[in-house]
């Protein structure tokens, strides 16, 4: 079984733009919204994958990722319930690992978070210096929290 554990940060400036190595854009939107579940549909500039996530235990959760031929993904997003998430991720080699930071565009413009994956919940990691606040455990930054409850609109809250 496939596990995820990761942690997200939000970015304090742009000093990760100096070690850019990759760049995708992705739209992502979301098939369920269960909360022991969630299933998501990404679509990148040439492939699409379907993945499936399971609830999060500390850092952790059971990850299912397939790659599906673009032409289903896109078909896929129309059946999204909400608009899709639209973002830009960059990959930024620091040290032994990779930060994936994703500057988001659309309904949640404005927001851009830094994820690491690792291999244990307690591995040790260099947090670089643009580095900002931690919010693994905050669910309003999940994805599919975003596609709920855009980042545009928590002004008003």
């Amino acid at each position: 079984m496939a596990k995820e554990i990761e942690r997200k940060f939000l970015v304090a400036h742009d000093a990760w733009r100096e070690n850019i190595a990759e760049v995708h854009v992705f739209r992502q939107g979301y098939l369920n919204y269960d909360s022991l579940r969630t299933v998501r549909v990404r679509a990148s500039e040439v492939t699409g994958y379907l993945t499936i996530k399971g609830i999060t235990e500390g850092l952790t959760r059971d990850e299912f990722e397939y790659e599906i031929p673009l032409s289903d993904a896109l078909a896929l997003l129309q059946l999204c319930e909400h608009p899709a998430i639209e973002k830009k991720r960059y990959i930024v080699p620091n040290g032994p690992h990779v930060w994936e930071v994703d500057v988001f565009e659309g309904a949640n413009d404005g927001l851009v978070v830094a994820e690491i994956e690792l291999g244990s919940e307690d591995e040790a990691f260099i947090k670089p210096n643009w580095l900002g606040n931690e919010v693994s455990g905050d669910r309003k930054y999940s994805n599919s929290a975003l596609s709920l409850h855009p980042y545009k609109n928590w002004s008003n809250d």
